[in-house]
């Protein structure tokens, strides 16, 4: 979930730079890479449960017993009013997708997004899977947007910018005939769930706020097989392809190290 924030400053934040981007010291970096184990083991849970004839509630309860099992809560739940503990969104649906009584059919792509708060900081990432069979120019579109944030989180190292990340994520997105979506982007994260800076899905080599040790930040190219337009439902929280064609959504949260991007929510 993607709204345009204030970031908040605690009292206990950690060192700063110009933007208000975070530097994590090490504990903080510890405490990052536990909250990022729980998404894991929240998308290996979901992964191996999602088949047709599920809802997307079905999922959401899966998904919150997950998280509190570990000792964390939902990040997602209640953030500006949200009343569910991930996102599901199926087929034009890019993000945001509030889960309910929906039933998954064959053939569908669902996105899910996790997030999970443990010892005040968070982890955050999303994957799309296919239900059932699929056809191959969905398939293909999956492939493609997993490969893009691999691209993304390749450049994600110290000294290059945000702009690296997202020139990355664009060049293979658009080498493969897809749309990148421009009005939701990534962003930093830690003790809240959307810090600075914003890491688009395009942009330009050489541009954008320096990547340093200890940043924490979530790469998420979200690609459409039509245009890159969007528009937002009624419920004021799903964000679907104004075209209707079919949308695929990756995220990981990535520790910014010296010796390049640590990926704190893999499955290993």
């Amino acid at each position: 979930m993607r709204p345009k924030i204030s970031l908040k400053t605690a009292s206990n934040s950690p060192s700063t730079y110009s933007g208000g981007i975070t530097i994590k010291s090490n504990e903080e970096l510890i405490a990052v890479r536990r909250a990022g184990k729980v998404v894991a083991s929240v998308h290996q849970a979901l992964k191996q449960a999602v088949r047709p004839g599920l809802t997307t509630k079905d999922l959401d309860i899966i998904a919150e017993r997950e998280i509190r099992k570990h000792g964390a809560t939902p990040t997602f739940k209640g953030y500006f009013g949200f009343p569910a503990s991930i996102c599901a969104s199926i087929n034009d649906e890019i993000v945001h997708g509030i889960p309910g009584k929906r039933v998954l059919r064959s053939g569908d792509l669902i996105k899910l997004d996790v997030g999970a708060t443990l010892d005040g900081y968070i982890g955050d990432a999303a994957v799309t899977l296919p239900v059932g069979d699929i056809s191959n120019d969905a398939m293909d579109l999956i492939e493609a947007t997993r490969i893009s944030l691999q691209e993304g989180i390749n450049a994600a190292m110290p000294g290059n910018r945000t702009g690296d990340i997202g020139a990355a994520v664009e060049a293979y997105a658009n080498s493969k005939g897809y749309a990148v979506v421009r009005e939701y982007v990534g962003h930093g994260v830690g003790r809240f769930l959307h810090e600075d800076p914003q890491i688009p899905n395009y942009g330009h080599p050489g541009m954008g706020n320096l990547l340093r040790p200890g940043m924490v930040i979530a790469i998420e190219p979200m690609l459409n097989i039509g245009g890159a337009k969007t528009r937002v439902l009624d419920d004021h929280w799903t964000v679907v392809t104004a075209d209707s064609s079919l949308s695929s959504h990756f995220e990981h949260t990535v520790i910014i190290t010296e010796s390049g991007p640590e990926i704190t929510t893999g499955v290993k």
